[in-house]
């Protein structure tokens, strides 16, 4: 009987041992680094089971072990935790930070960068062309200068109405606020002739501090009564920007009439020819004061300014010895 009783309390010990050492192997394995040697992406549909989200998790490389992932699953409790989503891994995450990421719902944040400048047919393009993203661009026009080119932030599943929809909303609101701290005396009626304003000073150059000096060149045009005289305003009218214009502006060009050609109509043309961005924005309605008429580029990427017209006419020549230099 003692024999007997020996050989049992020695079974029910190896058994012991045994249970103690494969928790402990478990447990190691829940925290080693996974297999994967490169940022990897997973998509868990919405409805996917335990089992289901163990084997993506396999085939995509991220875990090695479907059936011990879903042990983990079920001793953390975790099974309805699991969120449904598009996740992105690093190298080596372990098991245990994998289900973490899923059962927390920290989902792979996209970017969608919408340069300043452009047009709605040029913004359209690469937000059909943003990937993960469903819905088709709205069907009614979207005018130009209603988007605030911005950096937008979107997860798998966000649609793309909606996207727009967060661009006009971010463009109204930033208007509305510049608006309230414009400066006094601008020959603007609106907040919609101010987007127009900052879509020419948006086309003219790409320096972000040259803006405000650019802003008042036209304000002071404005109230004088002169035209503008904006190259960009007649290319507009030419492409209607649906595509930029591949060729130098002609003499043609200058002289033919459109609503948007400032050199033969007086004022702002009727619509924005872009969709400015903020710095642009914040020129036209805070442009820098100074009696500037007149400005060409310098060939460096900036502007020369002139008071006068004698003054510009230099500047251009000055500009076009440089230019065959």
């Amino acid at each position: 009987m003692k024999r007997l009783t020996r050989a049992l309390l020695a079974i029910l010990l190896a058994a012991a041992l045994v249970g103690a050492g494969g928790y402990v192997w478990f447990q190691s394995w829940l925290e080693a680094p996974g297999p994967a040697r490169q940022d990897t992406v997973v998509l868990i549909p919405r409805g996917s089971s335990v089992s289901g989200i163990a084997q993506r998790l396999v085939d995509a490389g991220v875990v090695d072990h479907a059936r011990l992932l879903q042990l983990a699953v079920w001793q953390g409790g975790l099974a309805a935790a699991l969120k449904a989503g598009e996740y992105q891994f690093g190298p080596g995450d372990s098991p245990r930070a994998v289900l973490e990421r899923i059962a927390a719902g920290r989902v792979l944040v996209r970017r969608l960068t919408i340069p300043e400048g452009q047009t709605s047919a040029e913004i359209r393009r690469l937000v059909e062309a943003a990937e993960a993203m469903t819905g088709a661009w709205p069907a009614e026009a979207i005018p130009e200068g209603s988007l605030l080119p911005e950096t937008y932030h979107y997860v798998y599943g966000d649609s793309r109405p909606e996207l727009v929809a967060r661009m006009r909303k971010a463009r109204d609101e930033l208007l509305a606020e510049l608006w309230g701290k414009r400066a006094s005396g601008l020959p603007l009626a609106d907040q919609g002739q101010a987007v127009i304003l900052a879509s020419i000073v948006e086309a003219e150059t790409p320096l972000a501090a040259e803006r405000p000096r650019v802003a008042g060149v036209y304000l002071n045009r404005l109230k004088r009564g002169m035209r503008l005289q904006a190259d960009p305003t007649v290319a507009y009218g030419i492409t209607r920007g649906e595509k930029e214009l591949d060729r130098p502006l002609s003499r043609d060009d200058l002289a033919r009439a459109s609503p948007w050609n400032t050199y033969t109509s007086d004022g702002l043309p009727p619509t924005p020819i872009n969709h400015p961005g903020r710095a642009s924005l914040a020129a036209a309605l805070q442009p820098e004061s100074h009696d500037f008429l007149f400005f060409v580029a310098d060939g460096k990427g900036g502007h020369l300014f002139a008071q006068t017209y004698e003054q510009h006419l230099r500047n251009v020549a000055a500009y076009r010895a440089s230019q065959r230099r």
